[in-house]
């Protein structure tokens, strides 16, 4: 039997992701690469001069995973919430 598995590294090579999945693993990819995208222009325009780079890179992988919501936001409407029982407990 042959398994095919995909593995998503970052830029600095580490493995930030790993699946069966191909659709799943370019949906990550494209997510850090948003993210990625993000920082340069945080940085860019010294948006937030003093963050370090592990709290840019939460911060932008963040906003980028959560980029239907972020977009919904800049459209001026309002926050969707899905909040469940279980989902909060998942959270813990």
């Amino acid at each position: 039997m042959i398994e095919i598995e995909y593995i998503v590294k970052d830029n600095n090579g580490i493995e930030r992701f790993r699946t069966q999945d191909k659709k799943a693993a370019d949906a990550y990819d494209r997510m850090l690469e948003n993210a990625q995208r993000l920082a340069q222009l945080l940085r860019t325009d010294a948006v937030l001069p003093t963050l370090s780079e592990a709290d840019m890179e939460e911060l932008t992988i963040y906003l980028a995973r959560n980029a239907s919501t972020v977009e919904r936001i800049l459209k001026g409407k309002a926050i969707e919430t899905h909040s469940t029982p279980m989902a909060d407990s998942e959270s813990i």
